[in-house]
């Protein structure tokens, strides 16, 4: 069976692109690993969620409190909470306001 011309056309564009793309998620990737990594070795922590995931987590926390994973969650959210009190600059788009209204949860 013979393939469409239009068929090798896409496998060729594909070809084409694709080393183009993977370079230039390879170079956001690392630059911001590369700001995680000067914030973490200017004030020795760095913020270990985002708003959203941290707020997953507590409601899973709160969804799930009998979990086996439970304690280790309310461990890492707490963690979390106190890292964002302590830091003068967070990795993540964290406002003064989000950070002054989070609560920790009973380990």
């Amino acid at each position: 069976m013979a393939l469409s011309t239009l068929t090798w056309a896409s496998m060729v564009i594909s070809l084409l692109l694709l080393p183009g793309v993977a370079a230039a998620v390879l170079v956001r990737s690392l630059r911001t690993e590369e700001r995680k990594l000067a914030l973490l070795r200017k004030q020795d922590n760095v913020d270990s969620y985002s708003p959203r995931a941290l707020s997953d987590l507590r409601e899973w926390i709160r969804a799930n409190p009998d979990d086996p994973y439970a304690p280790i969650a309310r461990q890492r959210h707490n963690e979390c909470v106190r890292t964002l009190r302590e830091i003068d600059e967070s990795y993540y788009d964290w406002s003064d306001e989000q950070i002054a209204r989070l609560e920790l949860v009973d380990e």
